[in-house]
């Protein structure tokens, strides 16, 4: 399958929060912590699209996933309780989520490697991302693509697992 990883629109806000609303309920049937205190919300997707930052992942016109990127764009990772593996810049997502109609097809990890593609595309080398504790699916997904965990960040009180990845 041809998968489109592109910049989102205004237009495509309504589908994002879809999605977004499915990954919470998600991780709440899954017995987490995640996304269950406001949130991610409608104004956050605003504000991604807005600077820039929200990205989908598509099969033609249809949008498969979600997600923000961005360079350098995080201070809570400049007090991480452990260490990076680089020191230099660095690309940054959050909020991946995946429509619920498609999950099982390795869209995450599609996203994720589209992402790893627009760090090179950017000149920058290294990719961060955290993700909470309870997120086993994650976790296994920073495993599989072969991030290095380094330390906890704190997001919004709660600690979160910090992973790196150097790419060639």
């Amino acid at each position: 399958m041809a998968y489109t990883f592109r910049q989102a629109t205004r237009n495509d806000i309504p589908v994002i929060w879809t999605i977004l609303q499915q990954a919470i309920l998600r991780r709440k049937a899954d017995g987490s912590e995640q996304w269950q205190d406001g949130y991610p919300n409608q104004a956050v997707v605003q504000q991604d699209i807005a600077n820039g930052y929200g990205y989908v992942l598509t099969e033609g016109d249809t949008i498969l996933g979600y997600t923000a990127v961005m360079i350098n764009n995080e201070p809570a990772y400049a007090d991480i309780q452990g260490k990076w593996l680089t020191d230099g810049d660095f690309v940054v997502y959050h909020r991946v989520a995946i429509d619920e109609g498609q999950l099982g097809k390795g869209l995450a990890q599609a996203m994720l490697k589209e992402i790893e593609g627009w760090a090179l595309r950017h000149n920058v080398h290294s990719v961060r991302a955290d993700t909470n504790f309870d997120n086993p699916g994650m976790l296994k997904i920073f495993e599989k693509l072969g991030y290095s965990y380094c330390g906890e960040v704190f997001f919004r009180g709660s600690a979160r697992k910090a992973f790196e990845k150097v790419l060639p």
